[in-house]
């Protein structure tokens, strides 16, 4: 039987993560699976066919580091997925602006760097909008994510000079549909859509994932989202040179003056995101399938 390493990290208690859902139809079609934190100091990469970065949701913290050990597995015989080029490309969100100049639609976003006072109501002016979201360009689960309302905004001054005075950071206009509606994340293997789901944030949030109250509810995409999901993985897979395993694609619908929704790219998460393999009972054997396939 052959072994695949789930990279994850130290400790989940804090989180609701599925990878165990792959253990079963990995087993199935000849895969042991085991988890693995990508800090470990003793694991010997070689003892592994393949590597499926699933749920190592601390990378922020030290991308760097992070970046070095996908980069010993790649120069190991153990074949990463998805790769490092891939996960290179994914990790700061200026990965936005190429995927905009390949005419995709994404949240309208500034790119800033070292923070400071005075910038912040220029930041309103430029949006014209009374509600704004800071965050940093690396980052993951909603960290250091800020959600300003003009009239209270300088009340968060202090934090964000401290997470942001010297590093870089994305301002965009607060998309009101998150909290009115949802956000739309649709999953792809091997370039198939496999399943989607609606996230919604608890009340007076705006934070859609489950560990900060975020609710789920699996969906029936409407053929405008398919249409504009699978125009941005074909983007996406030119910019990176390749199909990855695994997608995720996060949208928020965005009125158009016509009268015909649109819907922006909030992300597109090709390095941990989750999969939600728990919201459709096919979707765990279908991502197997699809890295059974790849692996040849």
């Amino acid at each position: 039987m052959k072994r695949c390493a789930i990279l994850t990290m130290d400790n989940l208690s804090d989180f609701e993560c599925y990878d165990n859902l792959l253990d079963a139809p990995l087993a199935e079609l000849g895969w042991q699976t085991q988890l693995v934190s990508w800090r470990s100091i003793s694991v010997n990469w070689l003892d592994f066919d393949a590597v499926i970065i699933r749920s190592p949701w601390d990378y922020q913290d030290d991308a760097d580091s992070f970046l070095a050990i996908l980069d010993q597995i790649e120069q190991s015989t153990t074949i990463l997925h998805n790769s490092l080029a891939t996960v290179r490309w994914n990790i700061d969100k200026t990965y936005l602006k190429s995927l905009a100049e390949q005419k995709v639609s994404i949240v309208p976003t500034l790119w800033q760097s070292n923070f400071v006072a005075k910038d912040l109501s220029s930041f309103f002016a430029y949006f014209n909008c009374q509600q704004l979201v800071i965050k940093p360009r690396i980052s993951a689960n909603a960290d250091n994510t800020f959600w300003l309302k003009q009239p209270t905004a300088e009340n968060s001054m202090t934090q964000l000079e401290a997470v942001f005075a010297d590093s870089d950071f994305m301002v965009q206009p607060f998309m009101t549909s998150v909290i009115e509606e949802g956000e739309f994340s649709l999953f792809y293997f091997n370039g198939e859509y496999s399943h989607a789901i609606l996230k919604t944030p608890k009340t007076d949030d705006f934070r859609v994932q489950e560990e900060h109250g975020g609710r789920l509810q699996a969906i029936t995409p409407e053929s405008a989202l398919l249409v504009q999901a699978k125009n941005t993985l074909l983007a996406t897979s030119r910019e990176v040179g390749e199909i990855p395993l695994y997608a995720r694609l996060d949208f928020v619908r965005v009125a158009n003056p016509n009268g015909d929704d649109q819907f922006a790219l909030m992300e597109a998460e090709l390095i941990e995101p989750s999969l939600y393999f728990n919201m459709d009972d096919n979707a765990a054997k279908r991502f197997a399938n699809a890295f059974v396939e790849r692996m040849g």
